[in-house]
Formats: structure tokens, C-alpha cells, sequence
């Protein structure tokens, strides 16, 4: 029993991660009906900027302090709203009216000439750099269960933006338009609903959750560097999928569900080596025996 409460609180600390990135691609897909896969670089670029934030927040708000690290994700998602909302202005507007397999075409260069550019030294340069520790972290237990401070930081703060995401799609103006375009875009132009703001919003606010994801995905990991967007982005896809690409409680539900898979098979003797290959295997059987997901549902689209 100590075994399955340990796996389970490190399961739910990493799935509220994947859950995070994967609201991200569910919102693009919902109100687009296209995976940006530069979503996951986005991320990358969430974790440098609060990597080079630090250094200048902290001498003022103290190190490892609340205050410090609160500033710091903010700042950090804003700066990944606004470079999300870029991509969509230059590469994927343009293309809107033409087939997604250009748009996913692009999708696929756009992550490529992020992660590449990323390496070049006078950018970020291709060596692992050691994330700054924004927070005090503390080693918690109770009984046999071990746990760390940030892991509860995690939990909480997703739940938290989770709620948020919520109010806003299904409480507000915003979030009516938002999902009036995922329904008919055309439809949503006629009613006066200024389409391409709603969409380049729903890009800046999937980016700042991909920002929030990196901060705390890099908190977990030994270091930060211009790939490691590219695991916890592919899971976060896959979760996406499981849950239902397009809804917003499914890709939590897949997030978590495949945390805790992973988390549970990785500690488990015998296992551990096929613990990358988990989330594959799971998404090859979601797409043969229910493609719509978890939540989701089969919709007819009309030719």
C-alpha cells in the first residue's frame, strides 16, 4: 500500500504537468481542428525565459522566495502568449483557407526551426543548463511516503489554472465566442465575432499554459536545453488524445491518466526500460478502439 501511495502522488505530480501542455493543443485543435506541434517548443522556450528571469527578479523579491517565483511565471507566460500569437499571425494565418496537411506541414517546421535555432550558442546554445530553484524545497513525509514541496506546488497551481481555464471558456464573452468559432467559424464572422482575435487568443493563452508546464516540468528535470520540449510534448499529445483532442476535462483526464501509468509502470521491476514505450502502446489502442477519446465524442464532418 505505501508503494501505490508513493507512485500515486508522483504519478499526479507528472500528470497535472502533461495535463497542462496538453490543454494547449486540445484548445488549437478545437477551435483550428489542427495539432500545432510547435507547442511543445513552446514550452522549451517558457522554461529559458523564466531561466534567464531569475537572475534579475530575485535580487529584488529575495531567492526562493513565493514572491519570486510567482513573478517569474507570470512574466514567463506572457512572454510565451506573445511568441505563440506571432507563430499564429505569420505561419499559420496566411494558411488558414488551405489544406491541414500544409498547416501541419508547417506546424512540423516551425517546431523544428524553434529547437534548432535554439541550439545555435548565440541563442541558448545546445549544452544543459541547471534550472534556477525558484522555490524552497522541502522533503515531505508521512509515515513511508516521501514527496517533494514542489510536486504540491504543481498539484495545486494546475488544479488552480485548470478551474481558470474553465470559467473562461464557459463563463465569459471570450470563452462563448471561443467556442462559437469551434463550432462554425463562418457562422461566428456573421454574428460578429472577430475570428482571427479569438484565435490568435486561444494561441496565446494555450502558449502561456506551455509556459507553466515548462517552469514546472523543469523544476522536476537535472537541467534545461533546447530539446526538452520534445518528450513531454509528444506524452502531452498523446494525453490529448486519450482524453478527447478538443476537450478541455478530457486532456486533464488523459494528462493524469497517463502520469500515472507511467509513474506506476516505471516503478514496477521488470518494467521500467518499457516506460517510454507505455504512451505509445496506449495510444495505438485508444486509436483502434476509441478514436474519440475517453470524453470525447465521434462527430460526423460533412464533404
Amino acid at each position: 500500500m505505501d508503494w501505490f501511495l508513493q507512485q500515486l502522488i508522483n504519478g499526479l505530480a507528472l500528470g497535472a504537468i502533461y495535463a497542462l501542455i496538453a490543454l494547449g493543443y486540445t484548445m488549437v485543435y478545437g477551435v483550428l481542428r489542427f495539432i500545432n506541434f510547435a507547442h511543445s517548443d513552446v514550452l522549451m522556450l517558457g522554461a529559458f525565459s523564466a531561466f534567464y528571469l531569475a537572475p534579475f527578479i530575485a535580487p529584488m523579491l529575495g531567492a526562493q522566495s513565493v514572491w519570486t517565483a510567482l513573478v517569474v511565471i507570470v512574466l514567463a507566460a506572457a512572454i510565451c502568449a506573445v511568441i505563440g500569437m506571432t507563430i499564429e499571425f505569420l505561419a499559420y494565418r496566411p494558411l488558414r483557407k488551405r489544406p491541414r496537411l500544409t498547416v501541419l506541414i508547417t506546424a512540423i517546421g516551425v517546431s523544428l526551426f524553434i529547437e534548432f535555432a535554439g541550439q545555435h550558442e548565440k541563442v541558448f546554445g545546445a549544452a544543459t543548463k541547471s534550472f534556477p530553484q525558484l522555490l524552497p524545497k522541502h522533503d515531505l513525509g508521512f509515515g513511508a511516503l516521501h514527496f517533494s514541496s514542489n510536486d504540491l506546488v504543481v498539484l495545486v497551481l494546475t488544479a488552480v489554472l485548470l478551474a481558470v481555464m474553465w470559467f473562461i471558456v464557459q463563463r465569459t464573452k471570450i470563452g462563448m465566442a471561443m467556442r462559437a468559432v469551434s463550432h462554425n467559424e463562418q457562422a461566428a464572422a456573421l454574428m460578429g465575432v472577430n475570428v482571427n482575435a479569438i484565435i490568435s487568443f486561444t494561441f496565446g493563452l494555450g502558449s502561456a499554459l506551455a509556459a507553466v508546464a515548462g517552469i514546472f516540468y523543469a523544476m522536476r528535470a537535472p537541467g534545461i536545453e533546447p530539446l526538452m520540449g520534445v518528450q513531454p510534448g509528444l506524452r502531452a499529445f498523446i494525453a490529448a488524445v486519450l482524453g478527447g483532442i478538443g476537450n478541455l476535462p478530457g486532456a486533464a483526464l488523459g494528462g493524469i491518466v497517463l502520469g500515472l501509468l507511467e509513474t506506476f509502470f516505471g516503478g514496477m521491476p521488470g518494467l521500467s526500460n518499457y516506460r517510454d514505450g507505455i504512451a505509445f502502446a496506449l495510444l495505438i489502442l485508444i486509436l483502434l478502439f476509441r478514436p474519440a477519446g475517453l470524453l470525447g465524442k465521434l462527430q460526423i464532418e460533412k464533404v
